[in-house]
């Protein structure tokens, strides 16, 4: 049984970056509901516990708590943000409504460098994002770090290893976070580290043969590392019993169906079928316009494909899938926590509520740059392994407004030209995704010396370490420029194309 930190959800968008760099550390996680019995918790024998961020505030009523009891299991426990917060009040500290409060980064001034600082000494830039802080100290605590604007940045009880910081150690904008982490998991908990995606990769197929038994499965295949790393999982768990199945919905790539046909039966061989769906996608997407009815359509779309399948198969009782934390997150709190929905996911929010399938999801805990690692070590090509993400729902979800096949057409010619350019260029292997957008909306140019009245085009580049936040590449302009004349120049129906510089957030990767 490995050691396990479990994370309480209080709904913060990074809740599950916590349980990222936990596991980076090899020691394994798992979130929680921060409603769980102090009773409940105890039973799963957590080396120590964390209390994530949330965006509720412990001044107000309704916040969501804890059982108290938690704290005196005598297991170390570290609150973040909210956490601390709630912690403090719980145990008697007071708390009070900023009087402004800290958004972005900040300096904390190290007092005690033991314990939490161990290795760390004077100022470290930190990120901070709060309003409420703890006023006065419960009993048994004392200061571990301040700001100016913040007298307690961090406090601890050493006797009773219970501590809080009120920045963010999980985000890469603390660039020594991850010491503070190991600091709590290595020195505080004692932790020796005993995880590692081998071990995964040996559990994960345990519980896949268990639960599956003589059963066959059919694995929803896209052509995406999350997918393929799932099907391979699986292959390797019960071979035979599991059909991958590529469907050809009719918004894919140019070239993809081909690509995917050739990967999987010469570089990683499958039990592989592809079905051609083109018309089935086509015709339900017809005069939807908005996003989340676009892609609930298509994950409903997707499961009666899978249904027909399964009965030509003969049957099939499960269905896999390559769902992963941050398709989870943006669709739904992973655990239960009060955190808000940001777009439904084809294959979390899209899924009928009476499927007929029981669902395989063995990455629905890990993040895009561990599922590569996984592939990694299950021996698929790098070329797959390396491939930037692409979306379940395909160009459904990159072209604004309605879907049909001129559309299409429009957005697969444009979407080529992207990738055959970009590839090019020196940074591309730095590059999480780029990839073409369609608008809704036209305009005016000239071309031959006549007035043209045609489509806009929108590219999208940006650099990201797991999904959850990302920033817009600084493509050079001769690349941009290149992308730009042969769009224009060789794709029918576009006049204008345009950059888009937003980064994760405020705006998602995705359009849609």
């Amino acid at each position: 049984m490995h050691e396990l930190i479990a994370v309480l959800d209080y709904g913060s968008q990074y809740a599950q970056l916590i349980a990222r760099r936990v596991r980076e550390c090899g020691v394994y996680c798992e979130i929680l509901p921060h409603d769980i019995t102090a009773e409940e918790l105890s039973s799963r024998q957590p080396k120590a516990v964390i209390l994530s961020g949330g965006p509720a505030s412990v001044l107000k009523k309704g916040h969501p708590g804890m059982d108290p009891e938690i704290l005196r299991l005598d297991v170390p426990v570290l609150g973040i943000c909210y956490g601390m917060q709630l912690m403090a009040q719980l145990i008697g500290g007071d708390l009070e409504r900023g009087r402004s409060g800290e958004y972005g980064p900040a300096t904390i001034e190290i007092d005690d460098a033991g314990s939490l600082f161990a290795g760390l000494e004077g100022r470290i830039n930190v990120w901070m994002s709060h309003g409420d802080q703890v006023l006065a100290l419960p009993d048994g605590f004392s200061v571990l770090a301040r700001t100016g604007v913040c007298p307690i940045a961090a406090m601890g009880d050493l006797d009773r290893k219970l501590f809080g910081v009120q920045f963010h150690p999980e985000v890469v904008h603390t660039p020594r976070g991850k010491e503070i982490i190991k600091n709590f998991l290595f020195t505080i908990a004692g932790c020796s580290g005993d995880w590692s995606m081998s071990g995964f990769i040996e559990e994960s197929i345990s519980e896949i043969r268990d639960r599956v038994g003589s059963a066959r499965v059919i694995c929803g295949l896209s052509g995406g590392v999350d997918s393929a790393v799932v099907a391979a999982l699986i292959n390797r768990a019960i071979g035979e019993q599991m059909t991958a199945i590529f469907v050809d919905n009719g918004l894919l790539r140019a070239g993809e169906v081909e690509e995917i046909r050739r990967i999987f039966t010469e570089e990683y061989a499958l039990n592989l079928d592809v079905v051609d769906a083109r018309d089935a996608f086509l015709d339900d997407l017809k005069g939807i316009t908005d996003p989340e009815q676009k892609r609930k359509k298509i994950g409903n779309t997707f499961i009666n494909v899978f249904y027909g399948e399964a009965r030509r198969l003969g049957g099939a009782d499960f269905l896999a899938q390559g769902t992963l934390y941050p398709d989870i997150i943006e669709s739904r709190s992973a655990k239960g926590g009060p955190s808000a929905t940001i777009k439904s996911h084809h294959n979390v929010g899209g899924l009928p509520k009476d499927l007929k399938f029981k669902l395989i999801e063995p990455l629905k805990e890990l993040f895009k740059d561990e599922v590569r690692i996984l592939g990694r070590e299950l021996g698929l090509p790098e070329s797959l392994v390396n491939r930037q993400p692409f979306p379940g729902p395909g160009l459904g979800v990159r072209i604004l407004g309605e879907v049909n096949a001129q559309n299409v057409a429009i957005l697969q010619e444009a979407d080529k030209r992207v990738q055959e350019e970009i590839q090019k260029f020196d940074g591309y292997k730095d590059i999480w995704q780029s990839f073409a957008v369609l608008l809704p909306v036209k305009s005016v140019g000239v071309m031959g010396d006549e007035r043209t009245y045609a489509n806009v085009i929108a590219i999208r580049a940006v650099s990201s370490l797991d999904g959850m936040t990302a920033d817009w590449v600084k493509v050079p302009y001769e690349v941009l420029a290149r992308i730009s004349t042969r769009i224009i120049n060789e794709v029918k129906g576009v006049n204008r194309v345009v950059y888009d510089i937003s980064s994760k957030p405020p705006s998602t990767i995705e359009w849609e």
